[in-house]
C-alpha cells in the first residue's frame, strides 16, 4: 500500500507507503495557460481496483473555492487561476483516495503549495506629508523626524526591502544638503550647521522610498513630503532703540504712564524668546515707579505708583527676555537705557474713599430721613481747599445732599416698586468739587438697597375671560400679580364678595394652589352675555393687603369641545354701558308713545259706549259693563278700563308679558312693571274663577301698596277688544243663577241684582 507521484518536470517515482510529497512552489501572477498542472498523485492499488481521487482544504472545497482541483480518475492536480502572494502566501491541502464504493483506500496525504513572491507592489508611505521640527542653531547629527514606507511584497526578499533617500530640499540655504536620511530606518537628521530661524523658518524635503534594496534601475519607488520647521531659540537679545528716554508725571497722579520704552528683538514675536522684561536698576530706590510690558507692542510702560515731592527722577532701565539667552549669546551694551522723568504741579480732584457705597433700608421711609454722609477727600492736603457737594444723577429725584458736609436725606418716599429700581437697588451719583484753579471734581456712586414692605395689593389676572353658559364645561384659571416680592406676595387667597348676593349665587371659586384658583359657574345655566365678576384677592404680607378686582367674563353657548360657538360669541359680545342706556331710553320712549296712543283710543271708545248706555239703559240691557257713579271703599279712581280683562292682539307690549296678575298704581308709561309675577291658572274656564284667583293673589301680594289700585289681568283671549266675556252671556231661559256675584264685592252687587234679583220680581 503506497502513494506515488509525478511532476511534469520529472519522471515517475515510486516510494514506500507514508511517502510525503515535497512542497509545491507556484509563482504569483502567472500568465497560464490555465488550468496548469502542478502534480499527479496515485495509489499503487489502482492496478487492482478503480480509485477516485479528491482534495480538500482552503483553496479546494473551502473559500477561496476551486483555486485547485484534481482529476478524480488520473490524480492530476491543477491550479485554475493566477496566484497573489499578498492575498495568500501558502495553501495546505489533503489528497484522498477511495474505491468506487467510497471506501478509503489510502490514508490522506498532505499537499503544501507555496506562492513565490514577485515584485508587484510599490513602497507606500504611511503619510503623504510628515511634519517635524528642529531648533535653530542645532549641531550636525541632531535628530529631526522619521518617515516610514511599507512594501506589501515579501520583506525577506529584495522585493520588499525598502531604502530611503532625499531627492530635493527647498530652500537650499545656507546649504543644499542641510539634512540626510538613514536609508534603512527613515530617520532624518541634520548634516550641516547654520540653521537660523531668522533667515529660514521652514524647509520642504522630498523623500523617496525604493524597493529592491534601493536599486533605481528595476526597483519600484514612491515619494513623500517632509516639512521641517526651524523652531526659535533665544539667540537675539532685546535692544533699546535709543539710549535715553524722557517723560513727565503730574503731581500726585498714580497709575499713569509717563514714558514708553521701545526695543527691538528679532526672535519669534509673542514668544518667551521675544517678550521683554524691564527692570529699574538705579534712580528709584523708594519704588515710586514700575515698568509694565505692553503685550502687543513689547514696549515698556513706565508708570508712577507713588508720590514724592521730588521735581525730577533719573532712572536706569535694563531689558531682557522672558526666556534666558541661548548658550554662547552675550548681552550687548545696548540692553540698558536712561529715563528722565519730571514732576508737574497740578490741582488734584477730590475723591470718595468708598465708591460705590451701599446702604440698606426699608422702602417707604418718610421724607426728610437722614440716610448717610457721603463725603470726599481732597488729596491736596497743603492747599486748604474747600469741597462742595452736588447731585450728578438722581433719576427719581428722591435724594438731597448737603452741599457742605455731604449728608444725604430723602426728598420723597422711596418706593421699591418704582421703575427706577433695578434688582432692589436705587443708584445715584454725586459730585465733589474743590475751589482750586482750575477747579477739580470727583464723582461717587451711592447704592441704596431697598427692603420690601407689603405696600402693594395684588391685582387679579386675567382681566377678561370666557366661559360656557352651562357649568362643568370649562373653568377659568385665575392668579394675581403683586408688585411686591417674597414674602409679601403669594400664596394668595381668592374670595367672592358677599355683596351683591348674585355673585356667590352664580359663581364659585376653587383653590388650586397658593398662586392659582379656578372660577366656575355654580348654577346650571346662565344667560349669554358679559358679566363683571368681582373677586377679593389677598396676599400673604404682614399685614396682608387685599384688593377687589373685577374680571369680565363672557358667557356664551359652547360646542361639544367647550369652545364658544360663532353665534354664541355674537350673542355674548355685549354692548357698552352707554350704548345699553341709550337703547333702553329709546325703547322706553317708544313704548310710552304706543301706550299713550292705545289708552287714548280706549278712552274714546269707552266714552262712546257710556253715552249710548246712559241714553237708554233700560232698553238695552246686554252683556255690557256700565259705569255707576257710586263711591266704593276708598277708591281713588272709579274710571275702570275693563277692556284689560282681555288681551288685545294690537298691544304688543302686553303680548310679550308672562301671563299673570300685576298691580298698577298708575297708567303704565314705561316698560313692563318690575313687580313679581303672581301665579295664575292659564285659560280659566270661568271668568269668575279667574277673577277670584287674581284677587287672592293680589290680597296676598307682599309688595302691594296700602290702598286699592288697578289690577291688570293678563287674560289670554282672541278677537276684538269688544269681544264676548264668555260665561257672562245673557240667557232668556232664566236657569242661570247669578247669586254668586254677591260674593265678588260691591263692584258686582249691581250685576247680581240686575240678573238674579230681577227675575224673582
Amino acid at each position: 500500500e503506497s502513494w506515488c507521484s509525478s511532476r511534469s518536470a520529472h519522471g515517475l517515482r515510486r516510494q514506500k507507503r507514508d511517502w510525503v510529497i515535497p512542497p509545491i512552489n507556484v509563482p504569483e501572477n502567472s500568465r497560464g495557460p490555465f488550468p496548469q498542472q502542478l502534480v499527479r498523485i496515485r495509489s499503487d492499488k489502482d492496478k487492482e481496483i478503480h480509485i477516485r481521487y479528491s482534495i480538500t482544504g482552503v483553496g479546494a472545497d473551502q473559500p477561496p473555492m476551486e483555486v485547485f482541483n484534481i482529476d478524480p480518475v488520473s490524480g492530476r492536480m491543477y491550479v485554475t487561476r493566477p496566484m497573489d502572494r499578498e492575498e495568500r502566501a501558502s495553501y495546505h491541502l489533503r489528497a484522498h483516495a477511495v474505491d468506487m464504493n467510497g471506501n478509503k483506500v489510502e490514508n490522506p496525504i498532505d499537499l503544501y503549495i507555496y506562492v513565490i513572491d514577485m515584485n508587484d507592489n510599490r513602497p507606500e508611505f504611511i503619510n503623504q506629508v510628515y511634519n517635524g521640527s528642529v531648533d535653530e542653531g542645532s549641531k550636525p547629527g541632531t535628530y529631526v523626524m522619521t518617515v516610514t514606507a511599507n512594501d506589501a511584497d515579501d520583506g525577506t526578499t529584495a522585493n520588499g526591502m525598502v531604502r530611503y533617500r532625499i531627492v530635493t530640499q527647498t530652500p537650499q540655504s545656507p546649504s543644499q544638503n542641510m539634512f540626510t536620511i538613514n536609508s534603512e530606518t527613515g530617520d532624518i537628521v541634520t548634516v550641516a550647521a547654520g540653521l537660523d530661524r531668522e533667515k529660514v523658518q521652514q524647509y520642504i524635503v522630498i523623500v523617496q522610498a525604493t524597493d529592491m534594496e534601493g536599486n533605481l534601475n528595476y526597483g519600484l519607488s514612491n515619494t513623500a513630503t517632509a516639512i521641517i520647521t526651524v523652531t526659535d531659540v533665544n539667540d537675539n537679545p532685546p535692544e533699546f532703540t535709543t539710549s535715553t528716554y524722557s517723560g513727565e508725571v503730574p503731581e500726585n497722579r498714580v497709575e499713569v504712564v509717563v514714558a514708553n520704552l521701545t526695543v527691538m528683538d528679532r526672535d519669534q514675536p509673542h514668544s518667551p524668546n521675544w517678550n521683554a522684561i524691564y527692570r529699574i536698576i538705579s534712580g528709584d530706590p523708594s519704588g515710586h515707579f514700575t515698568i509694565r510690558t505692553d503685550p502687543v507692542t513689547n514696549e515698556g510702560m513706565v508708570t508712577a505708583v507713588d508720590y514724592e515731592m521730588n521735581r525730577a527722577f533719573m532712572l536706569t532701565v535694563m531689558v531682557s527676555n522672558q526666556a534666558p539667552l541661548a548658550s554662547g549669546i552675550q548681552m550687548s551694551f545696548q540692553s540698558t537705557a536712561g529715563v528722565t522723568i519730571s514732576v508737574t504741579d497740578v490741582n488734584e480732584a477730590p475723591y470718595f474713599p468708598t465708591n460705590h457705597k451701599l446702604i440698606r433700608l426699608e422702602e417707604g421711609v418718610p421724607t426728610g430721613t437722614v440716610l448717610t454722609t457721603f463725603s470726599a477727600v481732597d488729596p491736596d492736603r497743603f492747599m486748604q481747599q474747600a469741597v462742595r457737594y452736588s447731585k450728578l444723577s438722581d433719576p427719581a429725584n428722591w435724594l438731597n445732599i448737603n452741599a457742605t458736609n455731604g449728608q444725604i436725606t430723602t426728598a420723597a418716599v422711596l418706593d421699591r416698586e418704582s421703575d427706577y429700581i433695578k434688582n432692589n437697588v436705587y443708584e445715584a451719583t454725586f459730585l465733589a468739587a474743590d475751589n482750586g484753579i482750575p477747579p477739580a471734581s470727583g464723582t461717587g456712586t451711592l447704592q441704596i438697597y431697598l427692603i420690601d414692605i407689603n405696600d402693594n395689593a395684588p391685582e387679579l389676572l386675567p382681566k377678561e375671560a370666557q366661559i360656557c353658559e352651562k357649568p362643568n364645561l370649562n373653568v377659568i384659571n385665575i392668579t394675581a400679580a403683586d408688585a411686591d416680592i417674597d414674602p409679601n406676595v403669594g400664596p394668595f387667597v381668592f374670595e367672592l364678595p358677599s355683596v351683591p348676593s348674585a355673585v356667590r349665587k352664580n359663581w364659585t371659586i376653587t383653590r388650586l394652589n397658593g398662586d392659582y384658583a379656578q372660577l366656575s359657574l355654580r348654577i346650571m345655566y346662565l344667560e349669554a352675555g358679559v358679566y363683571d365678576v368681582p373677586i377679593i384677592v389677598t396676599d400673604s404680607g404682614n399685614p396682608p393687603l387685599y384688593n377687589t378686582s373685577v374680571i369680565k367674563v363672557k358667557v356664551c353657548p359652547c360646542d361639544e369641545n367647550g369652545d364658544c360657538t360663532t353665534i354664541g360669541a355674537v350673542a355674548a359680545a355685549g354692548l357698552g354701558t352707554g350704548a345699553i342706556i341709550a337703547i333702553l331710553i329709546c325703547i322706553i320712549i317708544l313704548l310710552t308713545m304706543v301706550l299713550l296712543f292705545v289708552v287714548w283710543m280706549k278712552r274714546r271708545e269707552k266714552e262712546r259706549h257710556t253715552k249710548q248706555l246712559l241714553i237708554d239703559p233700560e232698553d238695552d240691557v246686554r252683556d255690557n259693563i256700565l259705569k255707576y257713579d257710586e263711591e266704593g271703599g276708598g277708591e281713588e279712581d272709579q274710571d275702570y278700563d275693563l277692556s284689560q280683562l282681555q288681551q288685545p292682539e294690537t298691544m304688543d307690549h302686553v303680548l310679550n308679558k308672562t301671563p299673570g296678575v300685576r298691580r298698577v298704581d298708575e297708567r303704565p308709561i314705561g316698560a313692563e312693571p318690575q313687580y313679581p309675577i303672581r301665579p295664575v291658572i292659564p285659560h280659566p274656564g270661568d271668568i269668575g274663577d279667574f277673577i277670584n284667583e287674581g284677587l287672592r293673589a293680589a290680597d296676598n301680594d307682599p309688595t302691594a301698596p296700602p290702598y286699592d289700585s288697578l289690577l291688570v289681568f293678563d287674560y289670554e283671549g282672541s278677537g276684538s277688544t269688544a269681544g264676548s266675556v264668555s260665561s257672562l252671556n245673557s240667557s232668556s231661559s232664566g236657569d242661570q243663577d247669578y247669586d254668586y256675584l254677591n260674593d265678588w264685592g260691591p263692584r258686582f252687587k249691581k250685576l247680581a241684582d240686575m240678573y238674579g234679583g230681577g227675575e224673582e220680581d
